[in-house]
């Protein structure tokens, strides 16, 4: 029997609503997974937490993932993927032509604020069992974004060495990691304190390096 063309819309209809139904299941047990990684740890996280966290019954999950450890690289992959997409517009030339606050605004601002609403992100990169594929994304990460920070550095100085611009972007990542723990630990007016608090240590540390005013660059 021959299908008109009438009929072809409504039977691709039905597939894209299974897929769509299926693809707001994944992000339930998703958010459902962060939320108990960030409460329990992944260490001592179940599928079975993440199951009543999501209100479904473990064969619903099963459904979808086979363990805690595909939710986690699941998860891992869909958040760097967006850290990739948030963070990498931000080392570029334009940014080089603001003074050094306003870039640590521009630069800081949004990656505080990821990491804020997303604190699962770290809760797995420091858990000693979380999977490797996990670590290993991250990593290919934090390489491509002091790369691009590297690239920021020369374009503001370039007559800097090459081992100078590496170990001053690396001192930046590591600044930046430590002043976030203390930003994640505290809420409302202190999280902003040490927010400022960690402008001011980047500021401090690069002002001298890369200088605190416009750069005046030759046409």
């Amino acid at each position: 029997m021959t299908e008109t063309k009438a009929d072809q819309p409504a039977g691709e209809a039905k597939p894209r609503r299974r897929q769509a139904r299926g693809e707001r299941r994944i992000q339930q047990l998703l958010d459902a997974a962060a939320s108990v990684f960030c409460r329990t740890g992944y260490a001592g996280a179940s599928t079975n937490a993440i199951a009543r966290e999501a209100g479904v019954s473990p064969g619903t999950l099963y459904q979808f993932f086979p363990n805690k450890e595909a939710i986690a690289v699941e998860l891992g992959e869909r958040l760097t993927h967006r850290m990739r997409e948030a963070h990498g517009v931000l080392f570029t030339p334009e940014y080089a032509s603001l003074p050094l606050d306003r870039m640590l605004d521009a630069v800081v601002d949004p990656m505080v604020e990821f990491n804020c609403q997303n604190p699962v992100f770290l809760t797995l990169i420091h858990s000693g069992d979380v999977p490797g594929l996990m670590t290993e994304d991250h990593d290919a990460l934090h390489v491509a974004l002091q790369a691009r920070l590297e690239e920021l550095i020369e374009f503001i100085q370039p007559a800097l060495p090459a081992e100078r611009r590496t170990r001053t972007a690396t001192m930046v990542f590591s600044l930046f990691k430590a002043g976030l723990e203390l930003v994640l630990a505290h809420e409302g007016e202190e999280r902003a304190a040490y927010i400022e608090e960690l402008k001011a240590s980047l500021h401090g540390y690069l002002a001298p390096i890369i200088g605190a005013e416009t750069p005046s660059r030759a046409p």
